[in-house]
């Protein structure tokens, strides 16, 4: 009856607790015996009579079975897709003579041998096309061929790659240092891999031990100086001192006490030149680790920065000098890497970037594209020092701020400065920024 007192419930005794217990243990037991990979009937004495929980032989038979039909499926599947391109590559040539006898123009897209105006042939044709893997086909990639890294510009400068590709196979490398920086330059990047063995420089002396290596020239022969127009670092090093000269970075290989590179980011001027010191102590002490230089010449930035503890990779071109080589004779990281190409590094890693490279040389859009990959290579927090921005006074907040508020940065620090060798008429500016990646 409503309101009348009920009484409780009586507790299930303890027996009958455990008996349930038992029972959910024995039955997961059972459960995890059934579905492991161990065999599946149980081992009883030979005078026990035989019990079977399951067809365990039968099951993996099935399931061979299911894999090797599964495999031939997947095997069929990549013939009848190379059957297709075949087909597709004979109706393309059907049409094309139709259209030729019609006289209709062949468009772009449609000559030549999969985009190469010409088929390409010996090592060019084994570097540049897909290979098959050993084992079929690899649910881990997602194919059964494996194709090799290239510049998608590489098929406009076909002849120059041909060049390029043109070696004794196992043997030495020509000296062609200068036509792979050409390719690389207009978009080839990367290059097809090679099977040659490049030239060692004669007389060749091990580099001199950290930390005295950050600011000591090495041996000249350290380096082979077949494609460049110095032939040594003495007159790599006079470039500092020449009147004029379109040189690249013509003064970064003066190491010598109280030069220039020595003086680059020691001191804050108050203007677009800051201070190392100044940078990180924008951040958290410690927090700034690894690092990237994007342009850095002979690497003084990076031999700055190892100075306190801060490990960066540099990337440079060997534009008429052995940049590379001298990074890595200061004993930092040269990485060979032009301003157009996608940084190989993963997502969030870096603690800094730095570059004095970007300036209004580069089309708006490659330097946008460059900046937001700036942004995903940075850590939320991590900074990203623009240093000497060059451009005209017009393009600066019409063009260039805006392009860095659509990346999402947010200003740490802001300077700019008009440039007045030249004189005021020109309306040049330098433009200094300390940029953060935000912590969302």
């Amino acid at each position: 009856m409503d309101g009348a007192h009920r009484p409780a419930a009586r507790p299930a005794p303890p027996r009958s607790k455990m008996k349930i217990l038992l029972l959910v243990i024995a039955t997961n037991l059972v459960s995890v015996y059934l579905f492991s990979g161990a065999s599946l009937s149980l081992r009883l004495p030979a005078t026990a009579p035989s019990i079977h929980l399951w067809d365990s032989s039968a099951l993996l038979r099935d399931l061979n079975a299911t894999r090797a039909a599964l495999a031939a499926a997947r095997a069929e599947v990549a013939a009848l897709r190379a059957q297709c391109n075949a087909s597709s590559l004979l109706l393309e040539s059907v049409l094309a003579g139709l259209g030729a006898v019609h006289g209709d123009k062949p468009a772009a897209a449609d000559q030549g041998f999969n985009g190469w105006p010409e088929e390409p042939t010996g090592e060019f044709r084994l570097a540049i096309e897909p290979h098959s893997l050993p084992l079929g086909f690899s649910a881990k990639l997602g194919t059964d061929e494996l194709y090799p890294g290239l510049g998608f510009a590489c098929r406009n400068f076909q002849e120059e790659l041909a060049r390029y590709m043109a070696y004794d196979a196992g043997g030495e490398c020509p000296d062609d240092d200068a036509l792979a920086l050409q390719l690389m330059l207009k978009g080839c990047e990367p290059l097809p891999r090679r099977r040659c063995r490049p030239r060692s420089p004669a007389r060749y002396v091990e580099p001199g031990p950290l930390p005295g290596s950050l600011w000591s020239i090495p041996p000249d022969t350290t380096v082979n100086w077949a494609p460049y127009t110095c032939k040594n670092y003495t007159c790599l090093v006079s470039r500092a001192r020449a009147r004029g000269g379109s040189y690249e970075c013509k003064d970064c290989f003066d190491l010598a006490a109280g030069g220039k590179e020595r003086r680059r980011w020691m001191s804050d001027n108050g203007g677009p030149g800051f201070s190392i010191d100044g940078v990180l102590a924008s951040r958290a002490p410690g927090t700034v680790r690894v690092g990237l230089d994007i342009g850095g010449g002979t690497g003084t930035f990076a031999a700055r920065m190892r100075e306190h503890n801060v490990t960066v990779v540099t990337t440079t071109l060997d534009m008429d000098a052995p940049f590379s080589l001298f990074v890595a004779s200061r004993g930092l990281v040269p990485l060979q890497l032009t301003l157009a190409q996608r940084l190989p590094f993963a997502d969030g890693v870096m603690d800094i970037v730095h570059t004095m490279q970007l300036s209004n040389w580069v089309p708006g859009g490659v330097l946008e594209f460059a900046l937001f990959d700036v942004y995903r290579v940075l850590r939320p927090g991590g900074v990203f020092w623009l240093d000497h921005f060059f451009c005209l006074g017009p393009q600066l907040n019409a063009t260039y701020v805006p392009i860095l508020d659509r990346v999402g940065f947010r200003r740490l620090r802001w300077k700019a400065s008009r440039k007045l060798d030249l004189g005021a008429e020109r309306n040049e500016w330098y433009v200094s920024a300390l940029l953060e990646k935000p912590m969302i």
